[in-house]
């Protein structure tokens, strides 16, 4: 799981820069720095702080930080397929 690559496509994907990430969540910009480079784990609590600032449930979240090795039921065709499917609705919401 790259929890740290998925807050940072959201991230980018809304077109938030990492102050304003931060700001909304409540937490510190070095703090998220370090979360996006996963060499902090963050809290649940922060996780849930920054699906919120970010706009998208938890679940979304987790399951943009999963890799596509991690499950091997599903199809990869079908893993990027969804991911796919979500990164667009975050890119209409966006915009």
């Amino acid at each position: 799981m790259d929890l740290g690559r998925a807050i940072t496509r959201v991230r980018r994907l809304k077109k938030m820069t990492q102050a304003q990430l931060a700001q909304s969540a409540g937490v510190s910009v070095s703090h998220l720095c370090l979360v996006e480079k996963n060499k902090r784990d963050p809290s649940l609590q922060l996780v849930e702080s920054l699906a919120k600032a970010l706009g998208i449930p938890v679940s979304v979240l987790v399951f943009l930080a999963t890799e596509e090795s991690e499950t091997p039921e599903l199809e990869q065709q079908h893993f990027q397929s969804i991911t796919d499917a979500i990164k667009g609705l975050m890119s209409n919401d966006a915009a």
